[in-house]
Order: structure tokens, then C-alpha cells, then sequence
């Protein structure tokens, strides 16, 4: 790319003031555009053209964040992803998918990905979920690897598959408990019914959406009973956890 090296920081870095985000992608007018997407939006940005590249660059330049392209030569974005887990390295990591790539969205996902975005997609709602994502950071790991989280008056087991409600054990369906959990550690991220449906019923089941109501219902009415309302429907849109979670 004209006037701009691989693996170099746009601008001054500074670790404490300004998060780094690592963009991953063969395409270079792509990594180009979300590079100066990401510069406007006040994040300092590098970049690197496959995945062997990226994980020389997260080793010298430990980003706060990295956008990784699933598709790409010598270690494609799954590759990357397993090493990093696999070195103990929670870096947290956005996956850039194409159309048809759902069953590689899931498994990622289940593997250590922190989000997701499908191609094409708005460079803003990419700038979005990384802001998102890195609210959740607790303590260099984000909540979808934490083993405990708490908000709202509930604790969550995620290892268990337990809940507590006020100190209090309440009993869920599998479902019921799957979809808390989705909602707490996206705490204050509002989703559709047909997205809750791919993230925690999986794309594979032939269902409408009225299964994701149901199971709404049942948290609301198990959680109401302790009297706690942490689910909010936003009209037209979906649903969401209100209240802040954190690691416990």
C-alpha cells in the first residue's frame, strides 16, 4: 500500500490512551479502508496481509483487538485463532466471514472468537462491535472466556450451567439458560429474534422465532419471581441484558 508499511501503527501509539486494533486481511483495499475506517474513529490500526503475518505483528505489537479475515493464504483466520487460544493468548478477536461460512461462524466462535461480521458489511457497524467488544475486557480476558460472570442480581456458572439468582439457585430449560447466558455476556447489546436464533439455537434448526419469545418469557417470569427485570424488549428490534456484567 502506497505511503504505509505491513505491520506498522498508524500514528503514535499509546497503550493507555488509544486501543490498537489489528486489521487481518489478504484483500488490501480492504485492509486499506477499515485501516483509515478505524484512524478516524480514534483507534491506532495495523495491519497485515494473511495470517502468518498477523501473528508476528500481535507478538511485537500486542493490539488490543484483532479483526481477522477467515479466508486468507498460508494460515487462514481459524488457524490464527486456534494458535492464539492454544498459546494462551486472549487477545480479543472479531472474525470477518463470508456468505456461507455459517458453519465456520459457529465453530469459530465456540473455539475463542469473540464476534463476528459477516462480508460485506457497514465499516461503522464494524467500528461498533469492536467498542463493544472491548467494554467487555475484564482484566485481559473478555467475558465470553470468563468462567463466572455477575450482573443484574444474578451469578452465572457458565462451566456449572448453573444460575443464582440473589444468592438463590433457580432452575432453567437448557434453552432458557444457553440464551441468558448469550444476553449477559453481550450485556447492553440489543439483537434480533432471528439473530438469538443462529447464536444459540444454531442455524441448522428449522424454527421461527417464537421459540426465542418463549424462552424470554421464561427468564422473566423465573427471574421476576426474585424480582429481578434485567431483559429488555426494544420495539421493532429485540432483546437485550440491561444491567453491566462482569467476571466474577
Amino acid at each position: 500500500l502506497p505511503g504505509r508499511r505491513e505491520e506498522e501503527g498508524h500514528g503514535q501509539r499509546q497503550h493507555h490512551l488509544v486501543n490498537s486494533v489489528l486489521v487481518v486481511d489478504d484483500d488490501p483495499m480492504i485492509r486499506d479502508h477499515l485501516a483509515r475506517t478505524l484512524e478516524r474513529a480514534g483507534f491506532v490500526a495495523f495491519t497485515a496481509a494473511d495470517g502468518v503475518a498477523a501473528l508476528d505483528v500481535v507478538g511485537k505489537q500486542h493490539p488490543d483487538l484483532i479483526v481477522l479475515d477467515v479466508l486468507m493464504p498460508r494460515a487462514d483466520g481459524r488457524e490464527v485463532l486456534a494458535r492464539l487460544r492454544r498459546g494462551g493468548d486472549w487477545t480479543p478477536v472479531i472474525l470477518l466471514t463470508g456468505v456461507g461460512q455459517s458453519g465456520t461462524r459457529a465453530d469459530a466462535l465456540e473455539k475463542g472468537a469473540d464476534d463476528y461480521l459477516n462480508k460485506p458489511f457497514d465499516p461503522a457497524e464494524l467500528v461498533a462491535r469492536i467498542r463493544a467488544v472491548l467494554r467487555r475486557g475484564q482484566l485481559g480476558r473478555t467475558l465470553t472466556h470468563a468462567s463466572r460472570i455477575r450482573g443484574g442480581g444474578l451469578e452465572l456458572d457458565r462451566l456449572a450451567k448453573t444460575v443464582t439468582a440473589r444468592g438463590q439457585a433457580v432452575q432453567l430449560t437448557p434453552k432458557a439458560l444457553a440464551l441468558l447466558e448469550y444476553l449477559m455476556v453481550h450485556h447492553g447489546e440489543t439483537f434480533s429474534r432471528d439473530h438469538l436464533l443462529e447464536q444459540v439455537w444454531g442455524v441448522e434448526f428449522a424454527i421461527t422465532t417464537r421459540a426465542v419469545d418463549h424462552r424470554v418469557a421464561e427468564l422473566r417470569k423465573v427471574l421476576g419471581a426474585r424480582g429481578l427485570e434485567v431483559i429488555d424488549t426494544v420495539q421493532g428490534v429485540g432483546y437485550r441484558f440491561h444491567p453491566e456484567v462482569r467476571a466474577a
